[in-house]
C-alpha cells in the first residue's frame, strides 16, 4: 500500500517537473520575441534622438537628415506585405531567423554610411524586417498561449517595442551622443544577434508554424473589411505620432522647462503605451469591439485635454501617459480584427497592421506639423491627433461588418 502511494507521489512530481519546464520554456520563446520587438523598436525611435547627431557628421541639414526616418518607413510599409508573401512558405521559425539576419545587416550597414544616399538605403533595409516580424511573432505568440488568446500574444510580441520607447531609445540616445552616433547602430546590430541566438534556442521546432501558399496569404487582401480595419488603424493610431513627434517642443516651448525633463517625458509616454497595450490585449481577447471604441474614445476625451491645458506641466506629463496607454489599448483589438476577417493568413494580417501604423506615422506626423505652420500653436498638434482618431472612430462605426468568431488552427505547444 505504502509502495503504490509513493509511485503515486513520484509520477505527481514528474508530472509537476515537466509542466514546470514546459512552462519555463514556453516563458522563454516569449521572452525570445519580445526581445526581438525590443530591437526593432529600439532601432526605430532611436534614429529620432540622435537626428542632429548624424545630420552634422553628415553634413547635411535637419529636414533633409529627416529623409533617413522616412526611408525606414518606407521600408516597413513595403517589406510587410512583399517580405511576408515571399516569405509565405516558410515555417515562421526560420522566418523570424531570417528576418533578424536582415535587421543586423541593415543597421551594420547604417553605421557605415558615408552619405546621405547610402544610410538611407541602409535605414530602407533595417525597416524591411519589421512587420514580417510582428505578423511571424504574433502567430509563434499564439501557437504558444493558446487558442482563444490572439489578442493576448499580438500584446506581448508589442511589449518589446513599447518598453524600447522607455529604455531602448534612451539609452541609445544617450549611446550616441557619448560614444558616436555610428555605435548606436552598430550597438542595436550587436542586441539583435543576441535575440537571433534566443530565437534560434527557444522558438520551437514544428511543423504547426509552417507556412502555407502563398495565394492563400493574397487571398485576405480581395477582402475588403482588411482595407476597411487598416484604415481605421492608419487614421485612429495617427494621433499618437501627432504627439509624439513634438513632445519636445512641448516641453521646451509650452511648459518651459529644461531639455532633461524630455526624457522624462518620453520615458512617461512610452510607460502608458506599455501598459495599455497589455490592457488592450486582454480586451482584445474578450470582446471583438470595445478594446477599440474604449481607446478611441478616451483618446479622444485625453487629446482635448492636452490641447486645452497642456499648458500647465502637470497636465501635459499626465495625458502625454494618457494618449500613449489609450491608444495603445486599441491596437490589439485591431490585430485580432485582421485575424478574424482573414484567418488564413494570421502573418500578412499582422505585418499589415504594422504597416498601417507606420503610415498613421506619417500622417500623424504630418497632421500635426501642418496645424502647428498653420500658426495655431504647437498644443494644436493634439487636436490634428483629435481630429485624425475622431475620423478613425467614425470609418469603424460605419463600415466594418461584425467580426466572425476566430477558429483556433493550431494547439497550445507541447515543449
Amino acid at each position: 500500500m505504502h509502495e503504490k502511494a509513493f509511485e503515486a507521489q513520484c509520477a505527481s512530481v514528474h508530472v509537476h517537473c515537466r509542466d514546470h519546464k514546459q512552462q519555463a520554456r514556453r516563458s522563454l520563446t516569449l521572452f525570445a520575441l519580445a526581445l526581438g520587438s525590443f530591437c526593432i523598436g529600439t532601432s526605430e525611435f532611436a534614429s529620432m534622438g540622435i537626428l542632429q547627431l548624424f545630420s552634422v557628421s553628415l553634413g547635411i541639414s535637419l529636414p533633409t537628415a529627416t529623409n533617413a526616418i522616412t526611408a525606414y518607413a518606407f521600408g516597413v510599409v513595403i517589406g510587410a506585405p512583399a517580405v511576408t508573401l515571399a516569405a509565405a512558405s516558410l515555417n515562421r521559425r526560420t522566418l523570424l531567423l531570417c528576418l533578424m539576419v536582415l535587421f543586423v545587416v541593415g543597421n551594420v550597414l547604417s553605421s557605415q554610411a558615408a552619405n546621405l544616399g547610402m544610410f538611407a538605403v541602409a535605414r530602407f533595409i533595417s525597416g524591411l524586417p519589421q512587420g514580417a516580424y510582428f505578423g511571424a511573432g504574433a502567430v509563434v505568440a499564439s501557437y504558444i498561449v493558446g487558442p482563444g488568446k490572439g489578442g493576448k500574444a499580438f500584446a506581448l510580441v508589442m511589449t518589446g517595442l513599447t518598453v524600447a520607447t522607455i529604455v531602448g531609445s534612451p539609452l541609445a540616445t544617450f549611446l550616441g551622443q557619448n560614444f558616436g552616433w555610428r555605435n548606436t547602430y552598430l550597438a542595436v546590430a550587436g542586441l539583435g544577434t543576441v535575440a537571433f541566438f534566443a530565437l534560434l534556442a527557444w522558438v520551437p521546432r514544428t511543423d504547426a508554424l509552417r507556412g502555407g501558399p502563398v495565394v492563400q496569404e493574397l487571398s485576405a487582401l480581395r477582402k475588403g473589411s482588411v482595407w476597411a480595419t487598416m484604415l481605421v488603424a492608419a487614421l485612429g493610431v495617427a494621433s499618437i505620432f501627432a504627439v509624439y513627434t513634438f513632445i519636445g517642443p512641448f516641453i521646451t516651448d509650452v511648459v518651459v522647462l529644461d531639455r532633461t525633463w524630455i526624457p522624462v517625458a518620453l520615458a512617461l509616454f512610452g510607460i502608458g503605451m506599455t501598459l495599455g497595450n497589455l490592457l488592450g490585449g486582454q480586451l482584445a481577447d474578450r470582446y471583438p469591439q470595445r478594446g477599440l471604441v474604449i481607446g478611441y474614445g478616451a483618446a479622444l476625451v485625453v487629446l482635448a485635454t492636452l490641447a486645452v491645458a497642456g499648458g500647465n506641466v502637470w497636465a501635459l506629463m499626465t495625458t502625454l501617459f494618457g494618449v500613449g496607454a489609450t491608444m495603445m489599448i486599441a491596437i490589439p483589438t485591431i490585430q485580432v480584427r485582421l485575424t478574424q476577417f482573414a484567418p488564413e493568413a494570421p502573418t500578412l494580417m499582422g505585418a499589415m497592421n504594422l504597416a498601417s501604423l507606420n503610415v498613421a506615422n506619417a500622417i500623424g506626423a504630418w497632421g500635426g506639423g501642418a496645424a502647428i505652420a498653420a500658426g495655431l500653436g504647437l498644443l494644436s498638434a493634439a487636436w490634428a491627433g483629435f481630429v485624425l482618431t475622431l475620423l478613425g472612430l467614425v470609418v469603424f462605426s460605419i463600415t466594418l461588418p461584425r467580426a466572425p468568431r476566430m477558429v483556433a488552427v493550431t494547439d497550445t505547444a507541447t515543449l
